[in-house]
């Protein structure tokens, strides 16, 4: 686990509201993903978009944003942490985007993806029908 976790999820938690909250996402959304990543000194950066496709089968429906938070992303320090690996921060990123969609309605409502942009990506969340 990361250390200060309960921190920086209380602080990815608000940055989330707050891009939810405050900006128009388009409606015709058909699923959430959010980018990960990589970047200097042992920094990970996360931002989140929206497409209006989504496929459970493939990787490409995140490559057709219609709405993303741009340059507004979420910062973690990791340079503190033993495992400063790609890996330890994707799950890392998971499991705070998990413990928010149990939480908060408004990611429950359609498919939430992550991973690297430069990765593989992984559904972490379809909604029940």
């Amino acid at each position: 686990m990361i250390k200060n976790h309960e921190e920086i999820y209380k602080s990815f938690a608000e940055w989330l509201d707050s891009l939810l909250e405050k900006n128009d996402i388009p409606a015709d959304m058909k699923a959430f993903n959010f980018n990960l990543y990589e970047e200097e000194d042992n920094i990970y950066s996360i931002q989140l978009i929206t497409s209006d496709r989504f496929d459970p089968a493939g990787d490409e429906w995140a490559c057709y944003e219609i709405w993303s938070s741009e340059e507004d992303l979420f910062f973690v320090d990791t340079s503190d942490e033993d495992d400063k690996s790609r890996a330890k921060f994707e799950e890392f990123a998971t499991d705070m985007i998990s413990g928010y969609i149990g939480k908060n309605d408004i990611l429950k409502r359609l498919p939430v993806g992550i991973g690297f942009v430069d990765g593989d990506l992984k559904i972490i969340f379809i909604p029940e029908n």
